[in-house]
């Protein structure tokens, strides 16, 4: 078995919108041209406002951009964007598979930043709610379109809450196989 070492990402804190390798962005993402995790504040301070969740939730959305970063370091997303390449056809189906892996990925770190003391009940489930709301079917729904997971970029909120609390459950990584059937 091969070792990688961990290269941190950068971190960027911006308000509204941030110029990177990957354009011009607003909201937390991460930049794999850069391997640059880009925090928006403004987004971190009305996400309670606007969601009725706190830091847990924050904490969560952290974690999947940092778990974007993981995917760049252990070739994942470099796979997934040669296969985007050689069959577009697939590409919204593989790009789910990638956002709901870094959700996985976030929860492994959820249960490794709480070794001792747990996520209380109430956190857990900010965290879920925040993983209800960012799915592309409740968007979808409160934006008063049709539920079309053809055009989903980052899975159902079923799914992300799924991936999330398999994560955090397992702690292991290698529970985050989205690419595998289910």
């Amino acid at each position: 078995m091969s070792h990688l070492i961990y290269q941190p990402a950068r971190v960027v804190l911006f308000s509204s919108k941030v110029r990177s390798a990957c354009g011009e962005e607003s909201g937390p993402f991460y930049c794999p041209g850069d391997r640059t995790v880009y925090l928006d504040v403004r987004f971190f301070t009305e996400l309670p406002d606007n969601a009725g969740v706190g830091s847990a939730a924050q904490a969560y959305i952290i974690g999947h951009e940092f778990g974007h970063h993981v995917q760049q370091l252990v070739g994942i997303a470099g796979s997934v964007a040669d296969a985007n390449h050689a069959n577009p056809s697939g590409e919204n189906a593989r790009t789910v598979r990638v956002e709901l892996q870094a959700d996985c990925l976030a929860g492994v770190w959820g249960h490794s930043a709480y070794p001792r003391s747990g996520l209380t009940t109430g956190e857990l489930d900010e965290a879920l709610k925040t993983a209800d709301v960012i799915g592309d079917d409740y968007i979808q729904r409160a934006a008063g379109e049709l539920v079309d997971s053809s055009l989903w970029r980052h899975g159902s909120s079923q799914q992300r809450q799924y991936w999330l609390i398999t994560g955090y459950q397992s702690g292991r990584p290698s529970a985050c196989d989205t690419f595998a059937s289910r």
